[in-house]
């Protein structure tokens, strides 16, 4: 307790005298820090999760749906219930919604965790708890997005996303890591037990946040509120291209991820160790990006950039369909990595700046619906494909696909100058 506290208050980040373009400039503030740190906890455990869940599912159904399904069933509550949930983070009070969701999460991972100890769990069994999980992850997340602007001024909302997604990545570098490990020695019910565990450290970071900002909106009724959001971002040019370009991008992109856990397996021949190997090399990617994007979006722009990025994307795809070995599928990883945080960053950077506060967390809603949608969609097309033409055909597809949109995107510029 006495260190969390000390996080709160001590100054870690001294300012340098390039701080104009420096991406941890917010890290500075005492509040955002303790944030940030409880959400790379979060994050990582999730990941350890996410490594966990995937590899289970090998052992209980290879097939590629069945493996895409996994990341369909999270996804899936996202895509029906995100802006009801923005509604009622912009009713209700944050710290209280987040409470709820955090020790609902806990409670689901650890009977995951209890269940494939015991040799409980089934194929069906996972996905029901997972999409569970999805329930709870659906209040959570625009909930914890829409509190970033509490936490720093407006001129670094575009620094303080970005710093969101070096702790996504960062996880996302070590968990799947751990995850093997904690496969290969343990079993894979260790890894729901860790994520459970960092759900608790959330929990203990909330019981201590005192609101400085408590603005809810109740003045609409319910479902006035959720229109008024949606036409919001239907009618906001800047978050209405933040919404095609993140289809263009989500759904060729999600065959990576939906078919990953399949690919390390049956294409490289590799185990839990392998497979947690190759997505952590994908979060290093992303973190070794995330340090230059405010000097690239500065020199390109955001929408030469993005374009750029799913481009980079797409290669490595195609790379991957020919399933080389590991001195070119490193560099290649990395590469997708950073071509990933690149895209997507700027994209929840632009929502974020563009939206205001009393619609922030509805507007985030509809982004993560889009979000959400193109990944269960994309995940689902992605396993049929890979069923009807292999593992190598889908990513080939699949990086014809990204190429396109890639150039499709640039009809949809996103017209506002971050203040990176």
């Amino acid at each position: 307790m006495k260190l969390i506290r000390q996080v709160f208050s001590t100054n870690l980040f001294a300012p340098s005298k390039h701080s104009k373009l420096s991406a941890w400039e917010p890290l500075r503030l005492p509040m955002f820090r303790v944030f940030w740190l409880a959400s790379l906890a979060s994050n990582l455990g999730t990941w350890i999760h996410e490594v966990g869940a995937g590899w289970l599912m090998t052992s209980l159904d290879a097939s590629p749906e069945m493996v895409a399904a996994v990341r369909t069933s999270m996804s899936l509550p996202i895509v029906i219930l995100a802006i009801p949930a923005g509604v009622l983070a912009d009713r209700f009070d944050k710290r209280r919604l987040l409470l709820m969701t955090q020790s609902m999460l806990f409670s689901v991972t650890a009977i995951l965790s209890l269940l494939t100890f015991t040799d409980q769990i089934s194929a069906w069994g996972l996905l029901s708890l997972t999409f569970v999980m999805g329930l709870g992850m659906v209040i959570h997340v625009p909930t914890w997005q829409s509190a970033i602007p509490e936490l720093v001024p407006r001129s670094q909302i575009p620094r303080a996303v970005g710093l969101g997604s070096v702790s996504f990545n960062l996880a996302r570098t070590l968990g799947p890591a751990i995850g093997g490990v904690l496969i290969a020695l343990v079993g894979i019910w260790s890894t729901f037990a860790i994520n459970a565990m960092s759900f608790a450290c959330v929990i203990l970071v909330l019981i201590l946040w005192k609101r400085t900002s408590i603005e809810n909106s109740r003045g609409r009724s319910f479902l006035s509120s959720m229109r008024q959001g949606v036409r919001y971002v239907l009618l906001n040019p800047a978050m209405r291209h933040v919404m095609i370009g993140v289809l263009l991008f989500v759904m060729p992109g999600s065959a990576l991820w939906s078919l990953m856990p399949l690919y390390a397996k049956t294409q490289l021949g590799w185990g839990a160790q392998g497979f947690g190997a190759l997505v952590g090399c994908i979060g290093a990617g992303a973190v070794a990006g995330a340090s230059v994007l405010p000097r690239l979006r500065h020199r390109f722009g955001s929408d030469v950039m993005v374009a750029g990025a799913m481009g980079l994307f797409a290669f490595g795809l195609a790379i991957m369909s020919w399933a080389p070995s590991w001195p070119v599928l490193l560099p290649t990883v990395l590469a997708m990595g950073a071509g990933w945080m690149a895209t997507l960053t700027t994209l929840n950077a632009t929502a974020q700046f563009t939206l205001p506060p009393r619609l922030r967390a509805r507007g985030m809603g509809c982004y993560l619906t889009m979000m959400a949608g193109s990944m269960a969609i994309g995940s689902l097309v992605w396993g049929r494909t890979a069923g009807a033409i292999g593992l190598a055909g889908a990513l080939q597809v699949a990086c014809g696909v990204m190429l396109a949109t890639a150039i499709v995107s640039l009809a949809f510029p996103l017209s506002i100058q971050l203040d990176d």
